[in-house]
């Protein structure tokens, strides 16, 4: 009971007679009593609220997988290490997969309509040329562009 032994209870108990002395002791008692009954009511109106609330779904929780006690974070650091990196990486890498799939499509539909722009062009049509350039990626590095120079960083 929150880290409280017996002889802590019973040192707690001897200090508060000494405190209060015997003609107080009765009317704190009571009203230790009345706030114990009050609180278990309380809680008793909570769990019914819930049961209500919930309906049939509250007879199938694992409350046991809510106790704070069971998690030991030694346990949780070392099954995380453990784990396999491919499983804890694989949501991004497809993420990343998809992305490039993405890019790779819009870029091959880019080239086509540059080349059907040039193709109108030599054929005579009077439609201007389409000029797509290829910007560097952010990630790419490039020496001839000047680093960038952020002011408020320095």
């Amino acid at each position: 009971m929150l880290g409280v032994n017996g002889w802590e209870i019973v040192l707690v108990a001897l200090i508060a007679v000494f405190l209060l002395g015997p003609d107080r002791m009765p009317e704190y008692a009571a009203k230790l009593a009345r706030g114990i009954r009050k609180l278990r009511v309380m809680a008793e109106g909570a769990k019914g609220q819930l049961k209500d609330q919930l309906g049939p779904e509250y007879e199938d929780i694992n409350w046991r997988q809510y106790d704070p006690r069971q998690y030991d974070p030694r346990r949780i650091v070392k099954e995380a290490l453990l784990e396999p990196i491919d499983d804890a990486i694989s949501p991004v890498r497809d993420e990343i997969g998809s992305v490039r799939s993405a890019g790779s499509l819009k870029g091959a539909a880019a080239g086509a309509a540059a080349g059907a722009a040039t193709a109108a062009t030599a054929s005579g049509a009077s439609e201007p040329a389409v000029y797509i350039s290829k910007a560097p990626s952010p990630t790419e590095w490039d020496p001839s562009r000047p680093t960038p120079y952020d002011v408020d960083a320095t």
